[in-house]
């Protein structure tokens, strides 16, 4: 079957790992099942996979890919939830959590095996394309928000760096949930376009808000740590899910975290159960991921480029079948 796969490992020029062609079709497994993938979509853990983090050379080659939408091998149009072994089905008692790709074989690919436990039904409201971009960037957003923030409607939310997949669906699932949402870009144009999705301001990374927030989503990391803390009122909440700018602020705010009481909280995807809910968030409000881009499988290698570059806006998906 035709796949998108890491061959290589290179730290500083992920993208030469990156290969298109034939790869092995999913064996059988006690407890697994086959879906056909319909559309898939791409993350950032995606990148950081290609740079071998989470990932070695003795697992290579592995076919890349968290998320997807497709069919099962009953016909049910399914969506894939991508965390392997969170209550143990389809693997080992004594097996750690993993998100697809950490360990098993992705669904940048016309196939892919997961435990049979790790299938929701599709929304009938929701295409592939827009379901397949649901389980990693939108389901992390949703429980950074309303898991490990902790907001209600009313609440006012800073998320940095509007573009990016998991910001984006902030502030589009924070605006219908009515939140107060303020957005920053380094870019006009996001800004902009963040705007347009519902934030109630659309400021220049690192420019001072009209109030502090009760929450921060923040998946920048050292570029905007210390703009992060400063904007939070007294006793709000950061919640971190990445650091795509780098894991070492220059000003880590210690001072500044225990005089005002504000709360850390780190975040890492979401439940099953957050991931249903989420999918009947959107069916039932009209809410849709912000698709960036939707390419065939066999151009893989544009929509990976596009992520690289942080040129894109919403998800980037890739469609089989």
């Amino acid at each position: 079957m035709f796949a998108a796969y890491a061959a290589r490992i290179d730290r500083d020029h992920p993208l030469t790992g990156l290969e298109l062609g034939e790869r092995p079709a999913p064996g059988r497994t006690p407890g697994w099942t086959t879906v056909n993938v319909k559309a898939a979509s791409l993350n950032h853990h995606d990148l950081w996979s290609l740079r071998g983090v989470g990932l070695s050379e003795d697992q290579l080659p592995m076919i890349l890919g968290c998320d997807a939408a497709g069919v099962d091998e009953d016909g049910n149009e399914v969506v894939l939830h991508s965390v392997i072994g969170q209550t143990g089905h389809g693997v080992g008692p004594d097996e750690p959590r993993s998100i697809l790709t950490e360990r098993y074989q992705g669904t940048f690919a016309e196939q892919v095996s997961v435990p049979a436990w790790n299938l929701l039904p599709k929304p009938k409201e929701l295409s592939f394309e827009e379901a397949a971009c649901l389980p990693t960037a939108w389901l992390t957003a949703y429980r950074m928000l309303f898991t490990n923030a902790g907001v209600r409607p009313g609440d006012s939310v800073l998320v940095q760096g509007a573009g990016g997949g998991v910001a984006t669906a902030a502030i589009v699932l924070g605006k219908a949930a009515g939140l107060r949402v303020f957005a920053t870009s380094r870019d006009e144009a996001k800004r902009k376009r963040a705007l347009e999705l519902g934030a109630v301001e659309a400021l220049e990374s690192g420019a001072r808000l009209p109030q502090r927030v009760d929450a921060v989503i923040e998946t920048v990391g050292a570029a905007t740590w210390s703009h992060s803390v400063k904007s939070l009122r007294p006793g709000g909440t950061i919640v971190i899910a990445g650091a795509t700018s780098g894991d070492r602020p220059s000003h880590a705010e210690l001072t500044r975290i225990f005089f005002l009481e504000l709360k850390v909280v780190g975040s890492t995807m979401g439940s099953k159960d957050e991931l249903e809910d989420l999918l009947s968030f959107c069916a039932a409000t009209g809410v849709r991921p912000v698709i960036d881009e939707v390419l065939p499988l066999d151009r893989a290698r544009e929509g990976f480029e596009r992520l690289e570059s942080g040129n894109q806006f919403g998800k980037i998906v890739l469609t089989a079948n």
